[in-house]
């Protein structure tokens, strides 16, 4: 989908959850987790490192999973982004969501956004991904509590369902 709008000063949400195509910041170098979180006011997406190590600020950009700590709000001008927020749809939980509760992959909750993020672009893509495959989409998220097997049986759980908004 491509949007435009006339107030470069604000986001424009659309209807299904809360995608974000950002129109703000359009002449300041912020990156887009100081955006979210100072501008915008949402706070699912994680602040971690801010070097694009851990994972824990993911979000989707245009479909694939990027640390927000590292793109700029400007870059991001004009492109889809979703985060933790826009998974949901209508007050229900998206199923990996109930898997990761399900599985008991939610333990501290600091990683669960920006793995449940990268998750649901390997699903959106892959449908039915491998065991491996999980390792790789995920490999980019770091978990201190987990040792990442119940993220994992999560994941492979939802596998075969419909994951797109």
């Amino acid at each position: 989908m491509n949007f435009t709008t006339k107030d470069l000063g604000k986001p424009l949400f659309l209807s299904k959850g809360i995608f974000l195509v950002v129109y703000a910041a359009a002449s300041v170098l912020l990156p887009f987790l100081v955006l979210y979180y100072e501008k915008i006011g949402l706070t699912g997406t994680k602040k971690g490192c801010d070097t694009g190590q851990c994972g824990a600020c993911t979000v989707l950009l245009e479909g694939k999973p990027v640390p927000s700590c590292l793109i700029l709000a400007v870059d991001a001008k004009g492109k889809e982004i979703t985060t933790i927020e826009g998974v949901a749809v209508d007050g229900r939980l998206h199923p990996l969501q109930e898997a990761f509760i399900q599985k008991g992959a939610v333990q501290c909750g600091y990683c669960t956004p920006g793995m449940i993020l990268a998750a649901k672009a390997l699903l959106d893509t892959s449908p039915n991904p491998t065991e491996q495959e999980i390792k790789e989409a995920i490999a980019g998220n770091l978990c201190r509590c987990t040792g990442y097997v119940k993220i994992v049986e999560a994941i492979s759980s939802t596998a075969g369902e419909s994951h797109g908004q």
